[in-house]
């Protein structure tokens, strides 16, 4: 069975049951890293790893996301429980209007990709605690009324719903008659009146009536998960239908709004925003949740898998300047795990210490001489003594008990890193202007790239530090101590109780000491409030300003100086960037292209590789050609687009369709003068405007009104 040409007809190959199970399952990753990787023989163990790191990301991020979001979702299933039942028990319902539907305007901002998880959260929380009649829309799903009416109807009543233009297909098809719904706001009234009665509801009464002794009924709700994205007309019209069944249906709407509460006048007049009583909840901001996100993945020692300085900048630019996805954010985290792991083959020391030691002891003998190829090992190797360079370049054994000590001392670095981070940080965020940077994830990046101490920034933040005020040093030497001590590094412990103590002495100060240093300034303060000549009030200012320099330090000052001077050898002890540490590739991944290819696609670049070039998608030997000139076996569309390559701006249909034919003769050996050679016959014509439809689809051509029988190019160059 041939299939080269992609014009000749859809073939379809049903796969068995077996396989439809395997393809729900998803990709067999084991299998992908066991077959490609570089390393097969520990394949099976990295990819044990890669499996539980990446479910220990998927866990925490799943509990912090409902963490951040409990706050706004439990005020939505407040305002749906009090606004949607019969009873009006809460003041705001109470000021509502019988006629009007209540409405919950919920700002999520403008990272779209992150709001199906806020929605999919939302709607669980309603079926579960307040009502399972919850309808969740899309605007893709709701292009016309009836595609809204019979959305709202599936998902409330759960059953088929049908309309006019499906009775009129049964019949024409002669089909039985299907048992289901018809289409309409009514049907859906009259379902759910029925619905109350056998859960014992009292129906039928009106929403403004305060029946405060009957059981609450569970209110209809109905998300709008992308307002901005559906049609106005359709919008009022749905609208204006619910306000006519208010009475008989407790309708709640939630409006997901990506840009400005404002959208809702903008695509509403006020006749049908007036039947709307809206009430506003704000989401948590993506930039707090991606730092959330950032401090608990990333800066943390329990994660072994570490990401180097430009693959982190990658990931937060995307974020910053694309996209504001903190779901996109996690994937691209994700991806670099496993290309960590797949690419990397000593990636099976990437985990908790004690299991990383016990990995280290059953390495083979290719893994133990790629631990000698590491760049960071190589630099180790250059400070030893020749003996013992020797024995690690020999010895096996000796290299493995050399890369335990190893092992142990980059664990140690990792947990004093990130409390010394943390505290630098605390110190720094609230200086002028900021000289280490606002956010945490600034500073990380600035200690992965460079000795952060031997910056100009950190100078000068040394400088500010010396200068703060008493009450503000005290709260924040306080903090530092309190990151301290919960670390788990003895090293950062004993400094906990160094700061403390410092800390402890500047509280036991007394006010006399500043009282003093106040006095020794006030003779020169009077001399300069007596009337005095240009001469004299130099003259002053110099014996004020020496002064200052012969005096003596006060206790206060000493202390700070001594604090700041603890905190600077804390950061030039655990702050070092990993590049220093030996062994460190093991679990940082630093190929920044590899993600920046993957998520930041070029897909033009990309079809126009695979038309030029389709043997290197295909791995088919007969489409291997030299550059710059096509295979007559190539697909019809790949044909096509070479051929247009020669052309310019404008291109001839005809004369197009003439190379075309030529060449696909070619592939079937007939030759142009020969009598078997017709030209261009309907098959050959069919392949011909199908690959022009293909073309235009993809972007590459356009009809033009200049010429009738010629399009117009739309790229220039090739691949």
């Amino acid at each position: 069975m041939s299939t080269s040409s992609v014009s000749k007809g859809c073939f379809v190959f049903k796969p068995k049951k077996k396989q439809r199970k395997e393809e729900k399952k998803g990709p067999n990753l084991e299998r992908f890293f066991s077959d490609g990787c570089e390393s097969a023989e520990s394949s099976g163990s990295r990819f044990r790893l890669c499996q539980e790191l990446w479910d220990h990301i998927r866990s925490n991020t799943e509990v912090l996301q409902d963490d951040l979001n409990r706050k706004v979702l439990d005020s939505l299933l407040d305002f749906v429980r009090t606004s949607g039942s019969t009873g009006r028990h809460s003041d705001w319902a109470s000021q509502m209007r019988a006629s009007e539907i209540p409405t919950a305007a919920l700002v999520l901002g403008v990272n779209v990709p992150d709001h199906d998880v806020t929605f999919q959260s939302l709607s669980e929380l309603l079926q579960r605690c307040v009502t399972p009649h919850v309808a969740s829309l899309q605007a893709k799903e709701c292009a016309a009324l009836k595609h809204l009416m019979k959305s709202v109807l599936e998902r409330v009543m759960k059953t088929e719903v049908h309309d006019e233009e499906d009775e009129e297909e049964d019949k024409r098809s002669g089909a039985p008659p299907r048992r289901s719904v018809h289409c309409s706001l009514a049907q859906l009234a009259d379902w759910y009146t029925s619905k109350t009665k056998r859960c014992g509801g009292t129906p039928g009464k009106k929403r403004s009536s305060p029946d405060r002794d009957g059981p609450p009924q569970p209110p209809v709700v109905v998300i709008f998960k992308d307002l901005e994205a559906f049609s106005p007309t359709v919008l009022q019209d749905f609208i204006l239908i619910c306000s006519r069944y208010v009475e008989r249906l407790p309708l709640v709407f939630i409006f997901g709004i990506a840009t400005s509460p404002s959208t809702i006048q903008h695509m509403l007049p006020h006749s049908v925003s007036s039947l709307l009583c809206v009430q506003l909840f704000q989401s948590l901001c993506c930039t707090q949740h991606l730092a959330t996100v950032i401090d608990q993945l990333v800066l943390t020692h329990r994660f072994p898998f570490r990401l180097t300085a430009k693959v982190l900048q990658v990931l937060l630019s995307i974020f910053l300047y694309h996209d504001f996805s903190v779901r996109n954010f996690i994937k691209g985290l994700q991806i670099a795990l496993l290309e960590h792991f797949y690419s990397q083959p000593l990636s099976v020391l990437c985990c908790r210490k004690t299991e990383a030691l016990a990995n280290l002891k059953v390495l083979g003998p290719r893994d133990v001489d790629r631990i000698r190829q590491l760049p960071s090992f190589q630099r180790f190797l250059e400070k030893q003594d020749p003996q013992h360079q020797a024995k690690l370049t020999t010895d096996e054994a000796f290299l493995k008990e050399e890369c335990h000590k190893l092992m142990k001392d980059l664990h140690k670095y990792h947990k004093s890193y990130y409390p010394t981070l943390r505290c630098l940080h605390t110190m720094t965020s609230s200086l002028p202007r900021y000289p280490l940077g606002k956010q945490i994830r600034e500073l990380h990046l600035i200690c992965l790239e460079n000795k952060v101490w031997e910056s100009e920034d950190y100078q000068s933040a040394m400088k500010l530090l010396k200068m703060l005020a008493k009450d503000e040093l005290l709260t924040l030497l306080q903090k530092c101590v309190e990151i301290l001590q919960r670390s788990k590094s003895k090293r950062t412990k004993r400094a906990a109780a160094q700061l403390d103590e410092l800390l402890s002495r500047m509280q036991q100060l007394h006010v006399e000491a500043v009282t003093e240093t106040q006095d020794c300034f006030s003779p020169p303060i009077k001399d300069l409030q007596k009337k005095t000549d240009l001469f004299q009030l130099q003259k002053t200012l110099l014996q004020l300003n020496e002064t200052r320099r012969s005096r003596r330090s006060s206790p206060f000052e000493s202390l700070r100086n001594e604090a700041v001077e603890l905190l600077d050898s804390l950061v030039r002890t655990h702050l070092a960037p990993p590049e220093s540490q030996p062994l460190h590739e093991v679990c940082y991944f630093s190929s920044s292209a590899t993600v920046r290819r993957y998520l930041n696609a070029t897909p033009r670049t990309s079809i126009q590789a695979a038309l030029c070039s389709p043997y290197f998608y295909l791995q088919n030997e007969s489409l291997r050609t030299e550059d710059g000139t096509v295979s007559n076996a190539a697909p019809d569309l790949c044909i096509a687009y070479k051929l247009h390559l020669e052309c310019g701006r404008l291109i001839n249909l005809y004369d197009w369709m003439e190379a075309f034919s030529t060449v696909v003769c070619a592939a079937e050996q007939l030759d142009s003068e020969s009598d078997s050679f017709e030209g261009v016959d309907e098959v050959k014509h069919a392949r011909f405007i199908r690959s022009v439809s293909e073309l235009e689809f993809l972007g590459f051509i356009k009809s033009t009104k200049k010429k009738t029988d010629h399009v117009s190019r739309l790229t220039w160059g090739g691949c």
